[in-house]
């Protein structure tokens, strides 16, 4: 979805068939191949984490070789096909995309710091320039106002499931906030930059991207993902519930980029 809403903000409308078709494949394979390499990279630590010690019975069904092979695959493929069937553009940030998910997230940055998932948060918001530059390879102040949306969502996004888990966490020896810098802590800096999305959310009407229409859609938005997150996470200790209300949120608002971008 945040590809398709960088491609409706780049193209000032619904995106043509082909470059959408093409980019949500190459998306889809580069992050299909990374997760495949997350799992295999990760498969000491998820043995030690219920949520998601599956992930080892499923890699030992297929096989480490196979897993490796398969996402090389992929993340070659979706390069290739990106520098040829977009432009070089997407093909950097595709492979900037990689790189830093499963170089610099999980390899160096995940196991030693409880700051990792500021970088995280850079592939996971990377499809919304990825999803523009298929449309527009000079990528504008409405792509990185988006972008930045994308950034800042995923803090209290992750830190919710932080909450939740910190016990799997701790026990896995991943330094997550809760654990090493305390819950109030946590909770602080998750409804910060909670906060920190009314402006900019707000700044892609403010500068004439999208409609008045989008503006009041997002402010509710907001307003009402604040409600309820401070009320999860602060009072009420539901992490689980505060989580998938991160969800519903950006869903919300990404989904009102688009039909705002097909209608204007």
């Amino acid at each position: 979805m945040s590809a398709v809403a960088g491609m409706s903000l780049a193209g000032r409308g619904v995106p043509g068939s082909r470059p959408a078709f093409v980019c949500l494949v190459c998306l889809l394979m580069a992050a299909s191949g990374s997760a495949i390499l997350n799992v295999v990279l990760e498969r000491k630590t998820d043995a030690l984490m219920a949520r998601v010690e599956h992930r080892n019975y499923c890699l030992s069904s297929v096989g480490t070789v196979r897993a490796v092979v398969a996402a090389v695959l992929l993340i070659v493929a979706s390069l290739v096909a990106s520098l040829k069937y977009l432009n070089v553009t997407c093909f950097y940030l595709l492979l900037l995309a990689v790189i830093s998910y499963v170089l610099l997230y999980t390899v160096v940055l995940k196991k030693r710091t409880p700051y990792a998932v500021l970088m995280g948060a850079v592939p996971g918001a990377l499809p919304v320039l990825i999803g523009y530059s298929a449309i527009r390879p000079d990528i504008g102040l409405d792509g990185m106002a988006l972008f930045s949306v994308m950034l800042v969502w995923q803090q209290p996004h992750f830190m919710a499931l932080a909450m939740k888990y910190k016990d799997e966490y701790g026990y896995a020896g991943l330094p997550v906030m809760p654990l090493t810098l305390g819950e109030d802590y946590t909770k602080l800096f998750a409804f910060a930059y909670a906060v920190s999305l009314l402006p900019l959310t707000l700044s892609i009407y403010v500068f004439g991207y999208c409609s008045a229409w989008y503006a009041a859609f997002a402010v509710a938005a907001t307003a009402a993902f604040l409600v309820s997150y401070y009320k999860d996470m602060a009072r009420q200790k539901r992490y689980g519930r505060a989580f998938g209300s991160s969800v519903v949120y950006i869903i919300a608002v990404l989904s009102s980029v688009i039909v705002d971008a097909a209608f204007k």
